[in-house]
């Protein structure tokens, strides 16, 4: 595990992200909060770019959980039967959806236990929910924020929420709002698992990573 990157260098690593990109944007497809928290379920073990295909035609009638309860299970997995497990998926959002309506008037929560306790929701689907949707400074930590965090030294951690906490501690509050979208972006594009592109990479000379791969 690498030493932790000091926090100068971590403000310097977040401000060359932002200048490529100063309003990134996450992949996922939405027209709402509630269409968010579905796609964000529906991507679980997905890619975005299968998650958008098959939600594109769903979204432009279902925009809402009465409108998800009146399609029905039935109806949403004829939507969704491309994603991987679509049946377990199809039976979460029909169950969160009736939540919706019984305990909060067909609205998404902002609030992380309320949303956690939603059927196939977890800790990083209401971060995300909570960041995009809200503006909430959470960090969702996911496979590629989790090897960020400790390849570059960033928040070095042995498990989600100790790298998660050590994101949030680290990260200058003025970076919070986008800095779940830079690195989860960086690490798809750049920062990759087996052959990181060091040698295009912009912060490659704040990371701690000592085995950096310089060319091509």
């Amino acid at each position: 595990m690498p030493r932790p990157m000091p926090k100068a260098d971590v403000a310097a690593f977040y401000d060359r992200l932002r200048t490529i990109d100063p309003e990134p944007k996450g992949e996922l497809d939405y027209v709402n909060p509630y269409t968010l928290l579905v796609a964000v379920a529906l991507s679980a073990q997905s890619t975005d770019v299968g998650v958008n295909k098959a939600t594109k035609d769903l979204f432009t009638t279902v925009d809402h959980p009465a409108k998800m309860l009146a399609l029905g299970e039935d109806g949403l997995k004829q939507h969704i039967k491309t994603i991987g497990l679509y049946n377990t998926k199809a039976k979460n959002v029909i169950a969160l959806s009736q939540m919706l309506m019984d305990e909060h008037d067909g609205e998404v929560p902002d609030d992380q236990a309320a949303l956690e306790r939603l059927p196939g929701v977890g800790r990083k689907t209401a971060n995300v929910v909570r960041n995009i949707a809200f503006g909430a400074p959470t960090m969702a930590v996911d496979t590629h924020i989790f090897r960020i965090g400790n390849r570059t030294g960033l928040a070095p951690g042995k498990t989600v929420l100790a790298v998660e906490k050590g994101l949030l501690k680290r990260t200058p509050m003025e970076f919070m709002p986008h800095a779940h979208h830079w690195l989860i972006l960086h690490g798809r594009y750049i920062c990759k698992a087996r052959k990181p592109e060091c040698w295009r990479c912009p912060v490659a000379d704040l990371c701690r990573h000592t085995d950096k791969v310089v060319e091509p």
